[in-house]
């Protein structure tokens, strides 16, 4: 809300069924007792010079997601709770900000409150051991309490009902969450549906509910909150550094190997409505080396702008794949790892588009039997080449056409001219017929059967030819070279 509204009266409006209606106030309109739910022309009956502005639904809803984004920052377990509110499971996440249990808890809802609060939001926190116990407590109850004697206090409303449900209850005689207690399930079953007891059993933990967060949370994650902020790049690249020695020790415990790894660096000066920045770090293959993946990280940490400091560095395992142990050299280093560790190099210098590997594709047609996949992409296990049928080390790309001379439809050639030059075969091999793809027509090249061969010349020199199309008496048989054989 803009500086100067904060002071006067100020409601945001809706239109339901051709009325007025008021849907929320600030704090000045609240004290001239505007609330929520009441027509614009009371509203203005109360306070004359009430400004007004239209509710925009789809924008409140994507400041909040945007928050809920923020907030992981506390916890990678956030959601956004419409329409007003937002739920974090802190398990585990707690001690960061204190010594003990409870201490930590108080310390993570008043810096939460605090940074909200500034960033120019009313809000409130209240930490329960169910989701539905602190959406009651910070709504109807003290935030501060969580005993359930206090939860036993709160208007039913607390439990999340539909209001028809709420009169229903109170028309029993029922008005606090504590009177349910005596009555029995089956007829409140009965009268108002599974729905009160599914609400009732969730606010005390009879029931789970488990919340879904706005983004993927990684099985492997480290998190690590300085004491006074951090913002030389040596602070930075030796933080990283520990944060990978202990995802590491965790990938190895489960034996896997990282993929892609995700840093992201909380500054203390980022609003609530600014994304962490981040670096995004792939690997060809599954890795659990900390040296190796620090090496990897170093260029990329230079893109961190730490500003005013850096307070919180998160690092997550994205992707991971099976990484079982492997027998290393007398250095300690594996056969292959420098090799994967200069591809992993040449991949973050030039991009993942620019470094690519050779992969098998199932086509027997020797133009398509390969691929090229980026290397820091997973592939699923494809098939090998065909064993037992040689094939050149170098292809021609489209073959060329040459002049052969055969005896026989189906004999090998005796002499074929290539760019001018005419090469007798002293040996020959084949024919290896191979047909065309049907469900792609007549194949890549128009030609839709293939009988190939593998000639030498009286040089030592090995081709691989062959002659497309089936024979056809009164017509010439065209011959392609194809390739190199070693």
């Amino acid at each position: 809300m803009p500086p100067d509204l904060r002071a006067r009266p100020f409601a945001l409006l809706r239109t339901e069924r051709q009325r007025r209606m008021v849907v929320a106030v600030n704090r000045a309109a609240a004290v001239l007792g505007i609330v929520p739910g009441q027509t614009l022309s009371d509203a203005r009956a109360l306070e004359p010079a009430l400004e007004v502005a239209e509710a925009t639904p789809e924008a409140d809803s994507a400041l909040l997601g945007r928050i809920a984004d923020w907030a992981r920052r506390y916890s990678p377990w956030t959601a956004a709770d419409e329409p007003d509110g937002v739920v974090i499971d802190i398990t585990g996440c707690a001690h960061l900000f204190g010594n003990h249990l409870l201490e930590g808890e108080a310390s993570l809802a008043a810096d939460l409150t605090g940074r909200l609060r500034a960033a120019g939001f009313s809000a409130r926190a209240a930490i329960a051991d169910t989701p539905a116990a602190a959406w009651g407590l910070v709504r109807f109850g003290s935030p501060e309490e969580r005993r359930r004697e206090v939860l036993d206090g709160l208007p039913l409303a607390a439990l999340r009902l539909a209001p028809e449900m709420v009169e229903g209850l109170h028309a029993l005689g029922l008005r606090r969450i504590g009177d349910l207690h005596a009555m029995p399930r089956a007829g409140l079953a009965a009268r108002f549906g599974g729905r009160l007891l599914q609400r009732y059993d969730q606010a005390f933990g009879r029931l789970d509910e488990p919340i879904s967060p706005r983004r993927p949370v990684a099985d492997h994650r480290e998190r690590m909150t300085f004491a006074e902020p951090i913002a030389t790049p040596e602070s930075i690249a030796g933080a990283l550094r520990h944060l990978l020695g202990r995802l590491c020790k965790g990938l190895e415990a489960a034996g896997l190997g990282a993929r892609r790894l995700r840093l992201d660096a909380h500054r203390t000066d980022q609003r609530v409505d600014d994304e962490p920045q981040s670096l995004t770090l792939g690997t060809s293959r599954p890795t659990r080396d900390p040296a190796v993946l620090a090496r990897l990280f170093d260029p990329l940490l230079e893109r961190i702008e730490p500003g005013p400091g850096l307070e919180t560095l998160v690092l997550s395992a994205a992707e991971t794949g099976p990484l079982s142990a492997v027998q290393t050299g007398l250095d300690g280093e594996e056969a292959d790892s420098g090799l994967a560790e200069l591809v992993d190099r040449l991949t973050l210098r030039l991009g993942e588009r620019a470094v690519l590997r050779l992969v098998p594709r199932e086509s027997w047609l020797p133009e398509r039997c390969v691929a090229s996949h980026p290397p820091l992409e997973r592939l699923p296990s494809p098939k090998p080449w065909p064993a037992g049928q040689p094939r050149p080390l170098r292809l021609l790309t489209p073959p060329e056409p040459v002049e052969a001379t055969a005896p026989l439809p189906d004999d090998p050639p005796l002499q074929f001219v290539w760019r001018g030059v005419r090469h007798r075969v002293s040996r020959a091999e084949g024919p290896e017929r191979i047909e065309c793809e049907w469900w792609r027509g007549e194949g890549s090249l128009g030609l839709a059967v293939r009988d190939y061969y593998r000639v030498e010349d009286g040089d030592g020199r090995r081709f691989w030819l062959f002659r497309a199309g089936l024979y056809r008496p009164g017509e010439n048989p065209r011959w392609f070279l194809h390739g190199f054989l070693g």
